[in-house]
């Protein structure tokens, strides 16, 4: 039995945990944690999408360039690429693939549930089964 059980060996509080295909909903679990762990705007950003400041010019919002952000707004604004980093280094080489190009961490902690967890009717489908 521990031979299929994912971290069998434990796992490390400087690396986050790989995706190794089996108890998808253990691994999320612990990848949630790992990330909060490190700082909670990582998990924010996968949450809700990466900051990306902005100003207000007439009626319309658009995106302020870079060389006028404040150090606070960079270092949030960094936060996708370190979720980024956080999410593609714990995949494996087919499942990396599949959100290589996604433009969010967002987008491929969303691929990922998608291929593990199916859609929400799925899920629904899967909860009306078991009731």
């Amino acid at each position: 039995m521990a031979d299929k059980m994912p971290f069998v060996k434990g796992t490390s509080v400087n690396r986050p945990p790989l995706v190794c295909g089996v108890n998808y909903q253990f691994w999320k679990v612990i990848m949630k944690i790992f990330i909060h762990s490190t700082e909670t705007g990582i998990w924010e950003s996968i949450e809700n999408g990466p900051f990306i400041p902005q100003v207000k010019r007439g009626e319309d919002l658009i995106d302020k360039p870079s060389s006028e952000w404040t150090e606070a707004r960079n270092k949030r604004a960094k936060f996708d690429w370190i979720a980024k980093n956080n999410i593609t280094f714990v995949l494996s080489c087919d499942k990396f693939f599949r959100v290589s190009q996604c433009s969010s961490a967002k987008e491929m902690w969303d691929i990922l549930e998608v291929t593990h967890e199916g859609t929400s009717d799925v899920k629904r489908a899967r909860k009306h089964a078991l009731i």
